[in-house]
């Protein structure tokens, strides 16, 4: 997983904002809702949220752990680039926006959506 690469995929998804919270990370969010977590900078690892069926599977990979504070919302936090390839961590970060954008209000799905 190039983290790099994955902070560039974050901010191509719709709607999405950055915003610098903790005072060293970089937060992607929908609709002021977080999917995506990195540090500034370099990027060193990256927390996201994942389904509740993988939450399991994914932290039993090495390089893989519960995200810190975050991990009771099946979230989990990507320590090493040699944990996820970048397919499949492209794959896991668009699902996490999913998942987030799927609890936002009708409403605000529509807007972001320009539907």
């Amino acid at each position: 997983m190039n983290f790099e690469s994955a902070k560039s995929l974050c901010r191509t998804f719709p709607g999405t904002t950055e915003s610098t919270k903790w005072d060293n990370d970089l937060v992607f969010s929908v609709g002021d809702k977080m999917f995506a977590v990195t540090n500034l900078g370099e990027a060193t690892g990256m927390s996201f949220k994942v389904d509740d069926e993988r939450f399991l599977e994914l932290t039993d990979r090495p390089g893989i752990i519960p995200a810190p504070y975050l991990a009771r919302a099946k979230w989990v936090y990507v320590e090493h680039a040699n944990a996820l390839g970048d397919e499949e961590a492209a794959q896991l970060l668009r699902r996490s926006y999913e998942l987030v954008f799927g609890k936002l209000t009708k409403k605000l799905q529509r807007e972001i959506s320009g539907a």
